[in-house]
């Protein structure tokens, strides 16, 4: 049975003017009252602000009971791994085991090169960064004595509190190209992708399974997820103009380029239950879900979908 998640507009309500955080709790609870698997958030620092990610998953930890909660995606390369380290341990013991890091390397764009900056990160080193610092993590998570000689430096350091779940959250990458899925299976839990297209998935993902053999591991053990963007109206000309709207403000430039990189779908509820159903045929076993506005009315469409699809 696959998971299906729901993306918060924390990004969407800075934007707004909306700091409030009032309203995002209000629907990650409505989102576990109409069973969503899982509740997620985005992470950004300057180069799309929003409300910052581990903080706010805390205040919906608190405020719900059942869903997985997790970061889409999280850019380790931003933060220094021992206090990241610290801050998902606690977040994971008040979420009582319910944590999954979604992270990546972060696109080469201007805008978020200048956030690497203002972080005093170099951005060319993020992925040897990010490699390094979630090992780092890891360690620390096992409450054991961590001696380390790398880009950080430590002699018998003890992280306490441990995760609620043992050996720490499970950890899901973005990844587009090959390299970055051999990466996935090499090294992570999980494959969290935005940009394959149905028939693209399993040969991708196989990728990601390649690289999980090849590195001794069993690749029956990872995830694979989807990120998806939804505009879902019967009127399909509407939906697809909600789209593109909603896309063109979302990262400032043109609809047409970012639906190229990123998979959406804009049209009826019926089609758009054919698309989700289509990427689990594909292998994907946990779907998210982000909605080009109308929330309240997304997160019942979605779940009359789950509904129709037996999940």
């Amino acid at each position: 049975m696959p998971k299906v998640g729901y993306l918060l507009p924390t990004r969407e309500r800075v934007m707004e003017g909306r700091y409030e955080t009032a309203s995002l709790l209000a629907l990650a609870e409505r989102a576990e009252g109409l069973g969503f698997d899982s509740l997620w958030v985005g992470d950004s620092l300057l180069a799309r602000p929003r409300h910052d990610a581990l903080t706010l998953l805390a205040a919906v930890a608190a405020r719900t009971r059942k869903p997985e909660l997790g970061t889409a995606v999280l850019l380790p390369a931003l933060r220094n791994p021992v206090l990241l380290a610290h801050q998902v341990a606690t977040l994971d013991r008040i979420a009582e085991g319910r944590i999954i890091l979604g992270i990546g390397i972060a696109s080469d764009w201007p805008n978020i090169r200048a956030e690497f900056e203002a972080a005093g990160v170099t951005f060319e080193k993020r992925i040897g960064r990010l490699i390094e610092g979630m090992a780092l993590c890891r360690a620390l998570w096992t409450g054991k004595p961590v001696t380390w000689d790398g880009r950080w430096k430590m002699k018998d350091a003890v992280l306490g509190p441990t995760p609620h779940r043992p050996g720490g959250p499970p950890l899901w990458i973005a990844g587009a190209v090959t390299a970055a899925r051999t990466r996935a299976g090499k090294h992570f839990d999980g494959w969290f992708p935005n940009s394959p297209a149905i028939a693209e998935f399993a040969p991708q993902w196989a990728e990601v399974q390649a690289g999980a053999r090849a590195a001794g591991r069993d690749p029956a053990g990872l995830t694979a997820a989807m990120y998806l963007t939804l505009a879902i109206d019967d009127d399909e000309r509407r939906a697809d103009d909600k789209l593109n709207a909603y896309l063109e403000r979302y990262y400032n430039m043109p609809a047409n380029e970012t639906r190229k990189r990123q998979m959406s779908y804009a049209g009826s509820a019926a089609g758009a239950a054919a698309w989700m159903k289509a990427y689990v045929d594909a292998g994907a076993s946990h779907l998210v879900l982000r909605f080009a506005g109308d929330h309240e009315r997304h997160l019942d469409a979605a779940a009359r979908i789950r509904r129709d699809l037996g999940w």
